[in-house]
């Protein structure tokens, strides 16, 4: 049997591993000896990941909770490593595979590999090439001992290429989270603030703000929320408020009749505001992804990405930080001049089936 230790630590991980699970589980029942334990770092405590969450997007409660949330990037790193090191060695796997670049990848990456267990990266080999970016910081130690790299790009292929990874270590599977968006499409639950703010489809905008470069100066905040308001025509905008952000707005007594800002979505509902939305104006990587297979306009608040297939070849554009370079872009919005995006290569639905027959192919290998 290959055992395989899948790790999540935070709300857009489980959507990144569901679709591998769900072929692991497909292909198991057709007699591979292939199976997986699911552990849930508990690195982002999020109370819209109850129950319902796993439920509604058909993803198995996890194995185990090693409940490691709070404190420095420091002292999580170091509690999720300890925590992990017990579980590994409690349950050993044949391979840890580990998504994206929270710091519960990298440290489980390390707690792997010190225990002489292999290491599978998806989402390998993209970089921002921003250091004060706490995730460029996993995503560069992540790379640098894991032994098979699944990539959602060429570019990234390239990346890895240049820092030493041999081609053979290298898998061009495409993108999990846009599996997981395509299966779920279909299931996008209208939220209840459509009917209350009276929305209809493409006469309104979707923000999200996070990021330490846009929420944590209150003077940049009101600023960026300032230059979104006064160019956003008549148009309502809905803002489900991410706590971090929450914290910093309280002191600023922002307050507009346009602007709506809400509590956090379930991903069904934010996914419907998304796809119905006349743009999105975020600073989240993921979002971006969505925004352009959903072929809906996305303005990046960010100074670089590193997701610039987005920007090649679908929606996306990379406004900046600075907010006066904003109204460029929201103008190019109300023109109707919007790119339209093309399909980005093996975005397509199929990433986990690729990812499960590499897996297979590298146990048959051994």
């Amino acid at each position: 049997m290959y055992h395989i230790t899948i790790i999540a630590g935070a709300r857009p991980n489980f959507m990144k591993i569901a679709p591998i699970i769900h072929e692991i589980e497909r292909v198991k029942d057709e007699g591979a000896l292939i199976d997986y334990r699911l552990v849930h770092t508990g690195q982002h405590y999020d109370k819209n990941m109850s129950g319902s969450f796993f439920e509604q997007l058909d993803i198995p409660e996890p194995h185990v909770n090693l409940e490691c949330s709070g404190g420095t990037q420091a002292e999580q790193t170091a509690n999720i490593m300890i925590a992990f090191e017990n579980e590994l060695m409690s349950n050993p796997a044949n391979l840890v595979l580990v998504v994206g670049d929270v710091t519960s990848t990298m440290a489980c990456a390390l707690v792997a590999q010190k225990l002489h267990t292999k290491v599978a990266h998806v989402e390998a080999g993209i970089r921002s090439d921003d250091w004060t970016m706490p995730e460029e910081i996993n995503r560069l130690v992540t790379d640098s001992i894991t032994n098979y790299f699944f990539t959602t790009s060429e570019l990234a292929n390239e990346n890895l290429k240049n820092s030493g990874v041999k081609e053979e270590q290298i898998f061009f599977v495409g993108n999990t989270m846009i599996d997981t968006l395509l299966k779920q499409r279909q299931n996008f639950i209208k939220p209840q603030i459509w009917d209350d703010l009276n929305l209809s489809d493409k006469a309104y905008i979707v923000m999200t703000l996070h990021r330490p470069a846009n929420v944590d100066e209150e003077a940049q905040l009101k600023q960026m929320i300032d230059e979104i308001i006064a160019n956003t025509q008549e148009l309502p905008l809905v803002f489900p408020v991410h706590p971090r952000t929450a914290k910093i707005l309280k002191g600023l007594n922002i307050a507009h009749e346009r602007l709506h800002m809400v509590e956090p979505l379930s991903y069904l509902e934010f996914n419907y505001l998304v796809e119905n939305a006349k743009a999105v104006i975020t600073d989240s990587g993921g979002i971006t992804e969505e925004a352009s297979v959903m072929r809906v306009p996305c303005m990046t608040l960010r100074d670089n990405t590193e997701r610039p297939e987005t920007i090649t070849l679908g929606t996306n554009a990379l406004v900046g930080t600075n907010p006066d370079h904003l109204k460029p872009y929201l103008d190019k919005l109300f023109e109707g001049s919007w790119k339209q995006g093309n399909d980005i290569p093996l975005w397509d639905g199929n990433t986990a089936l690729r990812i499960v027959d590499a897996l297979l192919k590298i146990q048959s290998d051994k």
